[in-house]
């Protein structure tokens, strides 16, 4: 027989039910909010709520104002912006002077999925960042996007310097961010742009294109800064000039052109710019200049990162410190001003001869394997890094250098694609 429950003894179980289911079931709890048109989209902004799944319906939502995320979601229960078919929804962030950001978040767990953004504004510094996440802004997750035309697609930092308060542990995950021009701006135009905070991580994207056309020239694909913490970049594709060439670029750094004053940094010192950063199984190819810079970056660890048609990696001042082991590239390995490396397992100063006769087509991300006698089975004992550029498991006991494990197991396309401009194929996401 059953026993009966009372009343009393059955809220109590169905209260525990909820809660584990909150923190288990994720989306069953969720509320869904079907948005049409801006106003609708601006409004379900405005009053969300943890647990909300803002839905957009497909089709082009055109927005001149900042959306202003300021609800707080929970673990259990974030808040999310999606497109349920990916990438059927266009946000075009038309905005006028005093309007220059689209997503401004300042409070945790937003996650924004699916979603297709461009930056259409009649003057490049009115389109400064599609997303910008300061304070307490943490555990965001940006995954399968595809963002163009913006200064900066992603800017973070403090909301108010000396508040200590920045950005920790977002995810930055299989997204295509890139320009289809040079920026007519003298504004600092780096895709990821980060400024502070701890336990980044930056996976699996493509980056390409991004020029400044003003000032100084000098443009990122990505950094972090600040004296932020325990970064990682891993699996990214990052094709500095791949549609259109042009001013001084570089490819993934800790530490990016440095900051200051100290009020903007953690700690209140922008010494080290960060520490503790991995930088592992990226593909980096096309840069004008470096292809990995660490400034005032310590202890980071830089393996299995295959750079082509780069002037190579720099370590750069005395607060910089990295081990640099099973690195494929050409160009150098520099410690600059300072900046002190070991070096281990690295196969560098290949010339793009060599890169033609050991891959079908590095010049276009090709890089299946024709000849590997150089690096397959070359490298040294990695224990930290486990899988390659695609997520095939390094387990064969032989280390390769570089991002791919070429072993029984290897399946990965790595190409570029046609048709929509930034066509990259990495991790099963066709941007």
């Amino acid at each position: 027989m059953i026993p009966m429950l009372s009343a009393e003894r059955f809220g109590r179980l169905a209260g525990t039910f909820l809660i584990l289911c909150a923190a288990r079931c994720g989306s069953v709890l969720a509320n869904d909010v079907p948005v049409a048109d801006t106003g609708a989209l601006i409004a379900a902004i405005n009053a969300a709520a943890p647990g909300d799944r803002i839905l957009l319906a497909a089709g082009t939502y055109q927005v001149n104002v900042n959306l202003n995320c300021t609800a707080a979601g929970t673990a259990a229960q974030p808040i999310e912006v999606r497109a349920p078919t990916p990438r059927s929804v266009l946000i075009r962030f038309a905005n006028a002077s005093g309007v220059t950001e689209g997503f401004k978040v300042s409070a945790p767990h937003w996650h924004f999925e699916g979603l297709d953004i461009e930056g259409a504004c009649a003057s490049d510094s009115d389109c400064e960042h599609a997303f910008h996440l300061t304070g307490n802004a943490d555990f965001t997750i940006l995954r399968d996007n595809r963002v163009r035309d913006f200064n900066a697609q992603l800017k973070s930092n403090t909301a108010s310097p000396g508040s200590g308060l920045f950005p920790d542990d977002v995810l930055i995950e299989r997204n295509a961010f890139y320009d289809t021009r040079g920026r007519n701006t003298s504004n600092p135009v780096t895709k990821l742009d980060v400024v502070g905070g701890r336990r980044w991580i930056v996976r699996a994207n493509t980056i390409h294109d991004y020029q400044k056309l003003g000032g100084d020239t000098v443009s990122y694909a990505a950094f972090l800064k600040g004296n932020s913490r325990d970064g990682l970049f891993e699996r990214n594709l990052v094709i500095c000039q791949r549609d259109f060439s042009g001013g001084v670029r570089l490819g993934l750094s800790f530490g990016g052109g440095g900051s200051s004053p100290g009020g903007i940094c953690e700690d209140g010192s922008c010494t080290p710019e960060h520490q503790n950063g991995v930088m592992r199984n990226n593909l980096i190819l096309h840069c004008p200049d470096v292809g990995i810079y660490l400034n005032s970056a310590a202890g980071s660890r830089l393996e299995h990162n295959t750079l082509y048609d780069t002037s190579g990696i720099d370590v750069r001042f005395p607060a910089s410190t990295a081990e640099v082991r099973n690195n494929l590239l050409g160009g150098q390995i520099r410690n600059r001003d300072g900046g002190t490396s070991t070096q281990t397992g690295n196969l560098s100063q290949v010339a793009l001869d060599s890169f033609a006769n050991w891959f079908v087509d590095p010049a276009q991300a090709d890089f299946r394997l024709v000849d590997g006698t150089a690096f397959v089975d070359q490298g040294v004992a990695a224990p930290l890094v486990l899988d390659d550029f695609c997520g095939n498991d390094r387990n064969d006991g032989a280390r390769d250098i570089g991002a791919l494990e070429y072993d029984a197991d290897f399946a990965c396309i790595t190409t570029t694609g046609g048709g929509l401009g930034e066509s990259i194929f990495v991790d099963g996401f066709d941007p």
